[in-house]
């Protein structure tokens, strides 16, 4: 794990602030995201969020959007 990942899991999630897209339903099965520092992003299923949730850094966050936008996932 690089140094810059290791941050991202070392951060204290405790007191952070999750949200839902706009665009969820109220099915319950969304996956909620928390700004990390250095424009990292944290990922949980909002079912679960007792789970240890994934984190990225801002590269590999902006890589995934721009797969999304691009109809590539």
């Amino acid at each position: 794990m690089n140094d810059r990942k290791a941050e991202l899991y070392a951060f204290d999630l405790s007191n952070i602030t999750w949200r839902k897209s706009s665009a969820s339903g109220g099915e319950g099965n969304c996956v909620e995201i928390a700004e990390l520092p250095g424009g990292g992003v944290a990922v949980r299923d909002s079912k679960r969020p007792e789970m240890e949730p994934l984190r990225y850094t801002a590269a590999e966050w902006d890589a995934f959007r721009r797969g999304v936008i691009a109809g590539e996932l």
